[in-house]
């Protein structure tokens, strides 16, 4: 995959990146992109992954902090979001690992 088979989407709120999740997992493949935090040139970036039609985006927000916890609980029906310490055992919420990554080859804009 070469930078330029990428597009990037800035989205201004962490809730709007979480919605691509909680719509990623209410599709019919029902799969939870992960979500990566680094440190990129200063900035705490949170992102993810997706293909669609047009290929490959990396959906991104930029945070004023790196993220304290391991897990954001995303409540399936309002889309009301928590940093949590652990995975729980409510079954209509979706649990999102926060991977910390050392480096990427992505670019971000």
């Amino acid at each position: 995959m070469t930078e330029e088979s990428l597009t990037f989407f800035q989205y201004s709120t962490l809730n709007d990146l979480l919605t691509v999740i909680l719509y990623s997992s209410q599709s019919l493949l029902a799969t939870v992109p992960l979500l990566h935090h680094i440190n990129h040139k200063n900035r705490e970036i949170l992102f993810i992954q997706t293909v669609g039609i047009g290929g490959n985006v990396v959906h991104y927000f930029i945070t004023g902090e790196r993220p304290k916890t391991k897990f954001i609980e995303l409540k399936r029906l309002s889309g009301e979001f928590s940093f949590v310490g652990k995975i729980g055992n409510d079954a209509m919420s979706v649990y999102v690992p926060i991977l910390e990554l050392e480096q990427s080859t992505f670019n971000f804009p």
